[in-house]
């Protein structure tokens, strides 16, 4: 998320509760991808986690007093100037009590009520607290008051029980973090996503697949609905989070993503304005799967393949009037002028908008990318990054098309 993160100020007030040790990571994630993280933390914190281990992780003095000479005049309104956000994580119980009544009797309460930034908070107790009626209220009263709340979570707290209550993991904290910074510029889009490879099972035991890790199509999905898109995502079988705010359909063979695409799309593809193929569909799957493991048989043995439907070519014959938008990608090997031609080809043979082209040495499996925007005429290269930047790219151009700019 670095090029979302990049020059941004983020101000992170930690309160006591046994989660603020998973602060430390929140930091250090905001950190790598680039952000400038000021530390606050409250009294009670400290007795948890130690403030030089947060200084040492942010690169700057932690911030627990009102009259912190590190700061000149009002801290609460120095750090309030230069924060882009302010996180509270984790947020207790009296912590949200606290900013709904407009306390500002410590630096975290005086920080949220002279904060022009949005605030993000990321609940985190016992479920019983969390379920108290008391509690809802404050939520509820924070939420209308803007506050953008991440989590909290089912799973097991600190006493043992489980429920709502945990704190929502780093990555989810960190994902609300950005996108409270986000403009929300693709609110009322509605954007279908596939990613992942396809699985072909040949019998209980074995398959044909590919490589692909999904982390490209999980990263459009993710910057689409940051955004405020409306996303789908149809994710063949990968190890990865489900993006916050994305709706996941699970898949295994390409048959199974074929369907899964059509009921997305619906009659006449009126369901979406945006479809994104970034799967790597398998071309083939075996004529016949074997119900029983198949025996090894001499030095050598076939298996008898089809044809798998194309479901970017289907999409593109199905659609009238150039709606929905769609994207194709194209995973090729051979050098620049190569790649672009063949993904030149698959827009005039698939009718599609545009093929995101990328060679599969960079493309599978890493946190990078380098691809090629091909379009009929023109072609944009977007050089080697993270994924999550190449994401942001690849909307870019999806959103200035679905307003017919030009980027």
């Amino acid at each position: 998320m670095s090029y979302r993160l990049a020059g941004r100020t983020v101000a992170l007030a930690i309160t006591g509760s046994i989660a603020a040790y998973k602060a430390i990571e929140v930091a250090r994630r905001l950190v790598t991808s680039g952000a400038r993280v000021i530390p606050v933390m409250t009294e009670s914190a400290a007795k948890f986690i130690g403030p030089v281990t947060l200084s040492g992780i942010c690169g700057e003095p932690v911030a627990t007093s009102m009259w912190d000479p590190a700061y000149p005049g009002e801290m609460h309104v120095a750090i309030a100037d230069a924060a882009d956000v302010i996180a509270i994580v984790p947020a207790t119980a009296d912590t949200m009590a606290r900013l709904t009544h407009g306390r500002a009797d410590d630096l975290v309460m005086a920080l949220a009520l002279c904060a022009r930034a949005p605030i993000v908070i990321a609940p985190a107790m016992h479920p019983r607290m969390w379920s108290n009626a008391a509690t809802q209220a404050n939520a509820a009263t924070l939420s209308a008051r803007g506050y953008k709340f991440a989590g909290p979570v089912d799973g097991p707290v600190a006493s043992g029980d489980s429920g709502v209550g945990r704190m929502a993991d780093p990555d989810a904290i960190v994902d609300a973090i950005v996108e409270a910074m986000t403009p929300q510029d693709l609110r009322g889009v509605r954007m279908l996503v596939t990613a992942g490879p396809t699985i072909e099972d040949v019998d209980p035991v074995r398959f044909i697949g590919n490589r692909s890790s999904g982390k490209m199509g999980f990263a459009i999905a993710r910057n689409a609905a940051m955004r405020g898109a409306e996303v789908k995502l149809v994710a063949g079988p990968v190890a990865l989070a489900t993006p916050g705010g994305v709706t996941r359909i699970d898949v295994r063979s390409a048959q199974e993503m074929h369907r899964a695409v059509l009921d997305a799309v619906g009659e006449a593809m009126s369901n979406v304005d945006a479809v994104v193929m970034a799967a790597a569909v398998a071309d083939y799957r075996p004529r016949e799967r074997s119900e029983k493991k198949l025996k090894k048989q001499g030095d050598h043995t076939s298996v008898e393949m089809i044809r798998n439907v194309d479901i970017l070519a289907e999409l593109g014959a199905m659609r009238a009037n150039g709606a929905p938008l769609l994207v194709g990608f194209a995973v090729e090997t051979g050098d620049r002028d190569a790649i672009v031609g063949y993904a030149r080809g698959k827009i005039l043979s698939k009718r599609v908008d545009v093929v995101i082209a990328n060679e599969a040495a960079v493309a599978f499996g890493g946190d990078e990318n380098a691809v090629y925007v091909v379009e009929e005429t023109s072609v944009t290269d977007i050089p080697r990054a993270h994924k999550d930047a190449v994401a942001g790219a690849v909307v870019d151009w999806v959103m200035a098309r679905l307003k017919n700019e030009s980027l």
